[in-house]
């Protein structure tokens, strides 16, 4: 399952990708001043208790990928084109994408998903042994 939610600063982006791909939105709502600490809680616990992916999307995309990155098991990814984007689940195995609301085209914006969503977790030693320390770090 593919989850996405957004901040007011990345509901249109959002509302746009979803019409695009298959995924559960958790922030349905334009909500004018709400604050994405909220979507991110929300999402990270759907995406670790499913094991599913996730895709938060805010004005920057920083806050949001600040957010994620302090629950344990959430490996949250801002990026920015195809490229980052396959690095990030190919390296890093990613759970959640990131994306700019502000900064982000849609065009660049549905490239950057898709290339995320297919990419699959390169699984190298290295790789695995990186994982590991980061989740020595979370505990």
């Amino acid at each position: 399952m593919i989850y996405i939610a957004s901040d007011h600063a990345g509901f249109k982006l959002k509302e746009k990708l979803i019409k695009k791909f298959d995924m559960k939105n958790l922030s349905p709502d334009y909500i004018k001043g709400d604050d994405y600490p909220d979507y991110v809680k929300e999402l990270s616990k759907k995406v670790l208790k499913t094991r599913g992916k996730g895709i938060l999307i805010c004005g920057t995309g920083i806050g949001m990928s600040i957010a994620a990155n302090k629950v344990p098991g959430i490996r949250a990814a801002l990026c920015f084109n195809a490229l980052s984007a396959k690095h990030s689940r190919e390296s890093n195995d990613a759970n959640v994408l990131v994306l700019s609301g502000w900064m982000t085209k849609e065009k660049d914006a549905e490239k950057i998903v898709k290339v995320w969503l297919k990419t699959k977790f390169g699984g190298k030693k290295r790789n695995i042994r990186r994982i590991n320390k980061i989740k020595k770090i979370e505990k």
